[in-house]
Parts: C-alpha cells; structure tokens; sequence
C-alpha cells in the first residue's frame, strides 16, 4: 500500500518513475532481505520524508528486527564515512590518506545479518552519497564474495531510483506552497 501510495504521488510528468520504482521494486530478482533492506537505506539516504514515510513501512513489515537494525546501522555508518572517504580523495593533499580515520564502525565487523546483504545495502548508500571510494570498497567485496554484477546493478538501479523519487516529491511539495 505504502509503495502504491508514493507511485500515485509522483507526477505524470516523471512518469517513467513511476514505472522504474515499480519495476526495481517489484520485478527485482532480489531475495527479499536484500531487497526491502536497500529499499530502506535508499529511503533514508534520500533523505526524503515523504520517500522514508511510505517505504519504510512495509520494509519494517518484510524485514526481520535484526534485518531492519542492520539496514538502519548501514545507513548511519555510511552516512558518516561516506562524507570522510569522499572528502579525503577529493582533497588534493595525499597525506590525508595515511592519517587514522579515528572513527568507530564496529557495525561492519558484525552487522547482525549477513556480510553480503549489509556490503549491498552500504553500496547503495554510497551510490546515493557519490562516494567512489566507498563504491569501488563495497563492489570489491562483493565481487570477492561471488556477488554477480546484475545483482550488483540491481541495488544501485534501486538506489537511483529511490533517489529519484524523494527529489522530485521534495520538488513538488515545494512548488505546491
């Protein structure tokens, strides 16, 4: 309901849209776990009420407590170190690479649900932060993990997407007032 609800919000002029968020959501070859839990993080990295109101509803509904943590922490944590790991390649002093990050992520060290499923759910929050060194890390260990590239594609098809959606439902609701 909740997805059928944020699809009959988005305007005919963003038609397709509406089309893909029904079609990375819906025809996604995603286990569910997988795919409810880069919904959510998507939603929150958005950062787009509206997305996260309607998304996260039935992500709660389809994910297991330890599942719904697990893709929360992954947005928190890379909300964090996608913002240091960006800023340190985009600064043109390399010393800054050998510097100790200093930063506590012990969620990455156990996640509370499968390696896989929270380097995906990372992945995709960092397609929405734009952070490459982040992207290249998590593909990497995917990859290593035996995690196809469609599958691959498949969260940051979602990511897109989802992203897509809150900036053009933010876009409306402004323009509305």
């Amino acid at each position: 309901m909740s997805l059928d609800a944020l699809k009959s919000a988005i305007p005919d002029y963003a038609k397709d849209l509406r089309l893909n968020l029904g079609s990375v959501i819906g025809d996604s070859d995603l286990p569910q776990q997988q795919l409810w839990g880069t919904v959510l993080v998507c939603a929150i990295a958005s950062r787009s009420p509206r997305v996260l109101r309607e998304l996260e509803e039935e992500a709660n509904a389809k994910l297991s407590p330890e599942a719904y943590t697990a893709a929360k922490s992954a947005a928190a944590v890379m909300a964090m170190n996608n913002v240091f790991h960006r800023t340190r390649h985009l600064l043109s002093d390399p010393e800054y690479g050998t510097l100790r990050a200093g930063l506590r992520m012990n969620v990455l060290g156990d996640p509370g649900v499968a390696k896989v499923d929270h380097e995906l759910w990372s992945l995709a929050v960092s397609a929405i932060n734009g952070c490459g060194r982040c992207l290249d890390s998590h593909e990497q260990v995917l990859r290593r993990a035996g995690v196809d590239r469609e599958t691959i594609q498949e969260a940051f098809k979602i990511a897109a997407v989802v992203q897509a959606v809150g900036v053009t439902l933010d876009a409306e609701a402004v323009l509305a007032e």
